[in-house]
């Protein structure tokens, strides 16, 4: 077959089927994962879309063909198979998953032993050229298929970093987006009242891309929110590992500021704690964690970056706008339903609505929002950076993540997508109006 090297990313092998991903696809890549980590056993789980059983097969049959014992652990969602790579101590891991990407869509992410990610530092990229050069095995001892059902322990993992009996019985609303995520949440048997929204997994994706990120994808839940005079919504996107939070008005609260609000949770509960945070919008995070006792570090966005220096610096805590949360007490690795537990237990505790808790984020660090600018090629990225670092060149400048300028009463963060010919922007400042002239500054110097 022709490869296409662009399913291939810092992050993730990730492409359309059948034309990108697909079978034989899977099984050179699972022969080349299992020469590139030479594990024993590998723990391989998808999530619902259509093609995840084919592939899911092909993947197994590359493993076992290459004498590697599979850990079958079915349909979950991808932090169920960090805590079963990590929790039971095996060798490896590989979900089948396109994570919140349209139907069409499918992809695998790969994992070392204790969850640590295989990214296009450290594997990704000597995996793809294994599967280019043809590489196969075949063992004479084949593997063995050994299945586990892990919803159990991965529940009162979760749960045991909260007090349940302190969590009041509210009224969510919660949005599975076709995926695993209230099925699984269903099982935990919380003191809540659930009001259910896309809660059966289907692989079909009825209603469009599972991305709650997606502003038009927010509108169900916020209707609903309304309609059923709930405490507090949630959402997921379909393998679950990203969480997002409506208020009681049906008010969507950004990940950057939930991010500020468990930053300062942590800091607090656990005095000196180290939170990793990403470079795109910092000031309420910084200002949160440092003003109770924390230690703030940016450090680049996507789940492997922010992961090995969760790891590197023992941190307590990591977020991401994007809706990836991490934590020490989860094997350093994001997971989409310990942000949901906690915030029940802080709201419970606090003995205030959730818009009372979010209300001072969005009058004191007003945000853009990210906006993204479709570029012909990502050669224009490169001018892009430099008119904009000519036009600010009095602002500290940052490039742990793309190009950051901060001046004393504004911000802006510009990076190029990782997978797409994209530039994203991100401005924050001391005023709304602020914001907005610098968002239209800032459209101009990239659209030139």
């Amino acid at each position: 077959m022709k490869i296409n090297l662009d399913i291939f990313h810092a992050y993730d092998i990730r492409g359309i089927y059948p034309d990108q991903i697909n079978e034989e696809l899977g099984y050179k890549t699972a022969q080349a994962y299992a020469k590139f980590i030479n594990p024993k056993n590998v723990v391989l789980g998808r999530d619902v879309r259509e093609s995840g059983p084919v592939i899911f097969e092909a993947v197994k049959k590359g493993l076992l063909d290459h004498g590697v014992d599979v850990i079958d652990i079915g349909v979950v969602t991808t932090d169920m198979l960090y805590f079963t790579v990590a929790n039971y101590g095996y060798d490896g891991g590989i979900i089948i998953s396109a994570s919140h990407n349209p139907r069409e869509f499918n992809g695998l992410k790969l994992v070392k032993k204790s969850a640590v990610p295989i990214s296009g530092d450290s594997g990704v990229y000597d995996i793809r050229d294994l599967v280019l050069n043809d590489y196969q095995y075949q063992a004479k001892n084949k593997g063995e298929i050994i299945r586990k059902d892990v919803l159990e322990d991965y529940l009162a993992r979760c749960l045991s970093l909260i007090n349940i009996s302190k969590i009041k019985p509210f009224k969510v609303v919660v949005n599975g987006m076709f995926g695993p995520a209230v099925q699984n949440l269903l099982k935990a048997n919380l003191p809540i009242q659930l009001s259910l929204l896309n809660e059966n997994p289907d692989g079909s994706f009825p209603k469009g891309a599972p991305d709650p990120l997606l502003e038009e994808n927010r509108i169900e839940t916020v209707e609903f929110i309304k309609k059923e005079k709930a405490d507090l919504g949630a959402a997921w996107d379909a393998d679950a590992d990203r969480f997002f939070l409506f208020d009681e008005t049906g008010r969507w609260i950004p990940g950057y500021y939930l991010t500020a609000f468990l930053g300062e949770y942590y800091s607090k509960a656990y005095p000196g704690a180290k939170i990793i945070h990403d470079p795109r919008l910092t000031w309420a995070i910084i200002d949160k964690v440092k003003s109770n006792g924390g230690v703030p570090f940016i450090n680049k966005a996507g789940h492997s970056f922010i992961k090995e220096r969760m790891r590197k610096e023992d941190a307590t805590f990591g977020g991401e706008m994007s809706g990836h949360y991490y934590f020490k007490n989860y094997f350093y690795c994001d997971n989409g339903l310990i942000p949901f537990l906690v915030l029940l237990q802080i709201i419970s505790e606090s003995g205030k609505k959730v818009s009372e808790l979010f209300d001072e984020y969005f009058e004191k660090y007003p945000i853009s929002g990210e906006m993204n600018f479709d570029l012909a090629s990502m050669d224009l990225a490169e001018p892009i950076f430099k008119r904009i670092q000519e036009k600010y060149a009095e602002a500290k400048i940052y490039l742990i993540d793309g190009l950051s300028v901060e001046f004393p009463d504004w911000r802006a963060n510009i990076r190029s997508s990782n997978t797409q010919p994209l530039i994203r922007l991100n401005v924050e400042a001391k005023s709304s109006e602020l914001v907005g002239q610098k968002v239209r500054e800032l459209s101009e110097l990239i659209r030139q």
